[in-house]
């Protein structure tokens, strides 16, 4: 057992993408718990599939992948906010029509490109394939994500729980929300190479729905889908390091699934 441990830590590209899944792992996780107790599973899809023209379009001008997919994905979050501003036009169908949009554009790009094969770790992740220059970035994104989550904890878990009574108090609650969506745009851009942007949500949301059945507070929910997300995570690429057909960034996902199915299946009342 401690073989099979230990064997694929001797490999650089495979401590390189434990390194990656940990720090993308927990700031998805701290993220999600947010997102799923604020109902924006939908939300968090939008902007995670938008970022698909954003990479593509930075990829064929030879620029950075992250710069590409930021401005894609803050570009969503503009575009849904004007769109759900204007009178006879919901939230949702805002953000259906921009996530339309934006997934369409990427693959108009993609067949642009003529070839699909270099687009294949973006749409399903290629977590073995990072590098030093991605792991920085996963870093420096973790850090900004969880520096400003600390900051406005308290305003952001009363917005969650009631909206209403944080306006009151003086809150803002839809300042609070556009920030909320800065953070997931960027744990979007950063978490990219680990499983893909068909993926990503996946990071966001089952982590989270995982700790929303165990935890009683933020923190406890936070705490489980932190716990999740990193025995997910580690669980996947061992599996995709034994199982060569499959995929690390599905193996990620299907990890990450199994506690909340065990959950919902031997203790359905949690």
């Amino acid at each position: 057992m401690l073989e099979v441990i230990r064997e694929p830590l001797a490999e650089a590209f495979f401590v390189r993408a434990l390194w990656a899944v940990v720090l993308g792992g927990l700031t998805c996780a701290c993220l999600g718990a947010y997102v799923v107790l604020r109902r924006m599973a939908f939300v968090s899809t939008a902007l995670t599939h938008s970022i698909l023209p954003g990479v593509v379009g930075a990829m064929l001008l030879g620029l950075s992948p992250y710069v590409g997919a930021l401005a894609a994905a803050l570009l969503t979050a503009a575009g849904a906010a004007w769109l759900s501003n204007r009178k006879g036009t919901s939230e949702d169908s805002a953000i259906g029509v921009m996530l339309s949009v934006m997934f369409a554009a990427g693959i108009a790009m993609m067949q642009l490109a003529h070839s699909w094969r270099d687009f294949t770790g973006l749409l399903f992740g290629s977590v073995v394939s990072v590098g030093p220059s991605d792991i920085a970035i996963i870093a420096i994104t973790a850090f900004v994500v969880l520096a400003s989550l600390r900051i406005l904890h308290k305003e952001m878990e009363l917005a969650s729980f009631d909206e209403e009574y944080a306006r009151l108090l003086g809150a803002k609650p839809a300042l609070l929300r556009a920030i909320l969506l800065g953070l997931v745009a960027l744990g979007a851009v950063a978490c990219v190479r680990l499983v893909g942007a068909l993926l990503t949500t996946a990071l966001f949301v089952i982590p989270a729905a995982t700790g929303v059945l165990l935890g009683r507070t933020l923190p406890q929910v936070m705490g489980w889908a932190v716990a999740c997300a990193l025995i997910g995570g580690v669980g996947g690429l061992y599996l995709s390091y034994y199982l060569a057909w499959m995929p690390s960034g599905a193996a990620i996902v299907l990890c990450c699934a199994l506690p909340y199915l065990a959950i919902r299946i031997f203790a359905p009342r949690r």
